[in-house]
């Protein structure tokens, strides 16, 4: 049975080490835009600012995110509802994320764009639901 407090944030089912600490600690790029997308929601629970803005498309990127400065969040669940793959450079991801802030349960629902440059995704913008 697998130490649960080991497992990935990502809902993964695997060890952070063997899961998105190879995207977020720079071994290596996500191969896909669902991987990039785990690894960002990985990013949030950590509160790991330097790896959201670098892995948001240039294009669209905000200066800062002030996550650490926001009210904290408890980051409880992610369920990924599908992955299309539009064409070579293009890709879209629909998640729900769950968390809590001050005891109170938030449901993110948000169809998630991705564009593969210099044979990296990157997060473009996204549509909340």
């Amino acid at each position: 049975m697998k130490n649960q407090s080991n497992l990935c944030p990502c809902a993964s089912n695997k060890p952070y080490t063997d899961c998105c600490a190879h995207y977020i600690e720079g071994a290596e790029p996500a191969l896909t835009a669902e991987a990039l997308m785990r690894s960002r929601y990985t990013a949030y629970t950590m509160l790991n600012e330097d790896y959201l803005l670098a892995t948001w498309h240039a294009s669209t990127r905000p200066s800062s995110l002030g996550v650490a400065d926001e009210p904290p969040a408890k980051w409880i669940g992610l369920e990924v509802k599908r992955h299309e793959q539009q064409d070579t450079e293009h890709a879209i991801v629909e998640f729900v994320a769950r968390y809590k802030v001050n005891g109170r349960a938030h449901r993110l629902h948000e169809v998630s764009r991705f564009v593969r440059a210099d044979g990296r995704w990157f997060y473009v913008d996204g549509d909340l639901d």
